[in-house]
């Protein structure tokens, strides 16, 4: 008779063959499928707004509006030295226009920055330092948002031409202004007629060139709405708001500088680029 084999039990339970391809229970399997998909997935861009100015830049704002823009620089972006000028010959002038505009003089005022009325963009004198032969202009950044003419003509080329003659003066006027290094900053709506206006060779006519342009956000600026040259659109009921507003449409900022001119690094400039270079490719997107 042989010797009996001894039998020894496992602790633990033996695990099963899964030859067959099941799979087991409690257990996900990798989809490589959803995988792949997974990793093409974009990343999330984030729109970082473009701030064309300093706190510390002597700014000059021309055609203000109802002053929101420039309540907004002093009161969320810290600029220390903003003068708003507006067209209306007075305070009360302004407020007819803009009922609301008192909250943002007090914005201004409470923290040394001013506000000057009766400035026409193609007539005003120089903000310049009398000292010099010539005087030596003063504005670090001459930022002029949307000029329009105004007026309700449904003729575009009139339109356009009136509204030509508008930036081309604002520019002669403006440079005698501009500190030495210092920029002008203009905004337009995107498309027509806006692009008829052909703002690039204005201003090379006029000694400047464009150093960059960008997408206009007016989210970066708290507080900022659109003024209508017009006023405060009124329902029939006499109701204010609601309707177009020009805060919610595309826009872009165009940075002029003097042609040859040694401009000190500006806010918001990335890299240098020759100054020969006037195109589209300089451009942020």
């Amino acid at each position: 008779m042989g010797k009996r084999r001894k039998v020894t039990h496992n602790a633990q339970p033996a695990q099963r063959s899964n030859a067959g391809g099941q799979k087991p229970q409690g257990v996900t399997r990798p989809n490589p499928q959803k995988q792949k998909q997974k990793q093409k997935q974009p990343q999330p861009q984030y729109d970082k707004p473009t701030i064309p100015f300093a706190p510390e830049d002597k700014i000059l704002l021309v055609g203000d509006g109802d002053l929101s823009f420039a309540a907004s620089l002093v009161e969320h972006h810290y600029c220390a030295d903003v003068t708003a000028t507006v067209l209306e010959k007075n305070l009360e002038e302004l407020v007819e226009k803009y009922p609301h505009v008192p909250e943002n003089i007090a914005k201004i005022e409470a923290e040394d920055s001013k506000v000057l009325y009766g400035v026409d963009a193609t007539k005003m004198a120089p903000f310049a330092d009398k000292k010099g032969k010539d005087g030596t202009g003063v504005m670090d950044r001459i930022i002029f948002n949307f000029p329009h003419v105004g007026g309700k003509s449904t003729d575009v080329n009139r339109q356009v031409r009136y509204n030509q003659e508008l930036l081309v003066e604002f520019f002669k006027h403006a440079m005698p202004s501009l500190a030495p290094g210092g920029s002008i900053i203009v905004t337009l709506f995107e498309g027509e007629p806006y692009t008829l206006w052909n703002i690039r060779d204005l201003a090379r006519h006029t000694g400047l060139q464009v150093e960059r342009s960008f997408k206009f956000q007016a989210s970066a600026y708290p507080g900022y709405h659109h003024a209508r040259t017009l006023g405060v659109v009124k329902s029939k009921s006499g109701e204010t708001g609601g309707g177009w507003k020009g805060e919610d449409r595309a826009a872009r900022s165009y940075i002029f500088v003097r042609k040859d001119d040694d401009a000190r690094p500006r806010p918001g400039s990335s890299k240098k680029r020759s100054r020969a270079r006037d195109d589209e490719s300089s451009d942020d997107d």
